[in-house]
């Protein structure tokens, strides 16, 4: 299974037999069942995990709600970078919508392969770079687009999201109510069959 991450990475740096093992040797395989925590608010993330199979969310508690900031699935990286950055508690909660296997990359070994294989630190820049334009990417999406704006480009750019996670969740992540998404759906349905 750690091979899937040494193959990953492989397609942004590019690493010989010694990396390769390197990079190997430290990944650590985790199982998560469905709704357990792969981490909570009030924990340190130190460390970066690949989803193998699957499927997580990250969200915020706050007053007894929920609300979800993104969705992650298989072949695709998580970190709370801020948490991972500074060591201060996060303040997501990382839950797992099905039950996965994923790979665990803590930041003590990071620092060591960027220490003994500075190619590495590419990797590190260019996953920081891709979680910086996906976080601003959705912040243009509420900033920008209506409601039913947000719900089509949904559909559009991401409709793995629609067979594989609650429909609550996805309102929350769209920052609006689960009845207002179900009039959206209800009035975008009712618009093609007329």
């Amino acid at each position: 299974m750690p091979d899937r991450v040494v193959e990953f990475v492989s397609r942004i740096i590019t690493l010989d037999e010694e990396q390769r093992e390197a990079l190997r040797s430290v990944i650590k395989v985790k199982r998560i069942k469905r709704k357990e925590y792969l981490l909570r608010e009030g924990q340190v993330c130190n460390f970066a995990t690949y989803i193998v199979k699957g499927s997580l969310r990250y969200y915020y508690l706050q007053q007894g709600e929920e609300y979800t900031g993104q969705f992650f699935f298989e072949n695709s990286w998580y970190a709370d970078f801020e948490s991972y950055l500074t060591g201060k508690p996060t303040e997501e909660n990382i839950q797992a919508l099905e039950d996965c296997e994923v790979l665990l990359l803590y930041k003590h070994d990071l620092e060591v392969l960027y220490k003994q294989y500075p190619i590495f630190e590419k990797f590190g820049r260019v996953s920081v770079e891709q979680a910086f334009l996906g976080l601003k990417n959705k912040n243009k999406m509420l900033t920008l687009e209506s409601p039913e704006e947000r719900y089509l480009s949904l559909v559009n750019d991401r409709p793995i999201v629609f067979g594989r996670v609650p429909l609550k969740y996805i309102a929350s992540y769209l920052s609006i109510k689960p009845e207002s998404l179900s009039r959206i759906r209800k009035r975008l349905y009712d618009g093609r069959n007329s």
